[in-house]
């Protein structure tokens, strides 16, 4: 009995949720209060936080009833295949071509197919990996930029300073400097 607002809490959020007035108000100040809080505070924190996510209807859905789709198995499994063959070949060129012909879709089927799944189309998804994959490399390997770039996928450093500004909102070597910066504090 004591958890019937947790399902409650779920069926708001299920739409996304934009908090306003006093409840936007006590859940910024249970957060900033999480910040200095022991861990058992935090967990105490935490719990306030849901309950006045739960209570409040001081808020407005961000999506509509219908906005969600709600895929099959099959659909789910060819999701799957195109993510692991991404991910398996995303040093190679990939084209629309050949990723939608592994997924039995012509070129504009397969646009739409993966933009109504991710948000996203399948180049942004495809220069994200290459992107978080350079970053890795940036970092952990040590690598040159030039290095990172030619083995990440990118054809050219110019595309690929463009694309990596566009996902990390910073240049590689701004990346690289920053981490190591916040690495060493």
């Amino acid at each position: 009995p004591e958890a019937y607002l947790i399902p409650q809490l779920f069926e708001k959020a299920k739409k996304g949720m934009i908090i306003k007035g006093l409840a936007k108000e006590k859940i910024i100040h249970f957060m900033q209060a999480a910040v200095y809080a022991t861990s058992l505070d935090r967990i105490i924190l935490l719990l306030q936080i849901v309950k006045t996510l739960a209570e409040t209807e001081e808020y407005t859905p961000i999506a509509s009833a219908h906005a969600f789709y709600k895929s099959n198995e099959s659909e789910t499994l060819r999701l799957n295949k195109i993510c692991t063959y991404t991910l398996s070949n995303y040093k190679k060129e990939i084209t629309l071509d050949e990723i939608a012909g592994l997924s039995n879709l012509s070129v504009t089927s397969f646009c739409r197919y993966f933009k109504m799944m991710t948000k996203k189309t399948y180049v942004d998804f495809l220069i994200e990996i290459r992107v978080s994959h350079a970053c890795r490399m940036l970092i952990e390997d040590n690598y040159p930029i030039g290095i990172v770039c030619f083995e990440c996928g990118f054809n050219n450093l110019s595309n690929f300073y463009r694309h990596f500004k566009k996902v990390t909102g910073m240049k590689p070597f701004e990346y690289k400097k920053k981490y190591l910066r916040e690495s060493a504090a």
